[in-house]
C-alpha cells in the first residue's frame, strides 16, 4: 500500500524558510514521481514542484521557480521541499502525492506535474507565512 506522510510545516515570517519532508513507503521510488501540491482557503489545489527520483527530472510552477528546490532521498524514500524567501501567498495546506512513471510519463510535459495525474495522497502539512 502506498503510503505518504508529509512534515515540516509551520508558522513562518515573510522571507523565512521551511523544509518540507515527504516519508515514502509502499513502494519503489524507481516506479513512481513525486509532486508537492497546494491548496489555499478558498483556493483550487495547485502544483509546486515535482521530481522523477529514476529520471532526476524536476518540474516547477511559476511560483515556485527560484524559490524552492525538490530532492530526492532514494535510498531513505524521502523527497523534500526546500522553501525559501516564502510569502504570505504561499499559506496553504501543502501535499505530498505519488504517480505511477508510466502515467507521469505518458501525460504531455505540460500536464505532468498536475494533481490530475497523482493518484495517492498524503494527509497534508500547514504552512503559514505570516506577513
Amino acid at each position: 500500500e502506498v503510503q505518504l506522510v508529509e512534515s515540516g510545516g509551520g508558522l513562518v515570517q515573510t522571507g523565512g524558510s521551511l523544509r518540507l519532508s515527504c516519508a515514502a513507503s509502499g513502494f519503489s521510488f524507481d516506479d513512481y514521481a513525486i509532486g508537492w501540491f497546494r491548496q489555499a482557503p478558498g483556493k483550487e489545489r495547485e502544483e509546486v514542484s515535482c521530481i522523477s527520483p529514476s529520471e532526476g527530472t524536476t518540474y516547477f510552477a511559476d511560483s515556485a521557480k527560484g524559490r524552492f528546490t525538490i530532492s530526492s532521498d532514494d535510498a531513505n524514500n524521502m523527497v523534500y521541499l526546500q522553501m525559501n524567501s516564502l510569502k504570505p501567498e504561499d499559506t496553504a495546506v501543502y501535499y505530498c502525492a505519488a504517480a505511477m512513471e508510466e502515467y507521469f510519463y505518458y501525460a504531455d510535459y505540460n500536464e505532468r506535474c498536475k494533481g490530475h495525474t497523482f493518484t495517492s495522497w498524503g494527509q497534508g502539512t500547514q504552512v503559514t507565512v505570516s506577513s
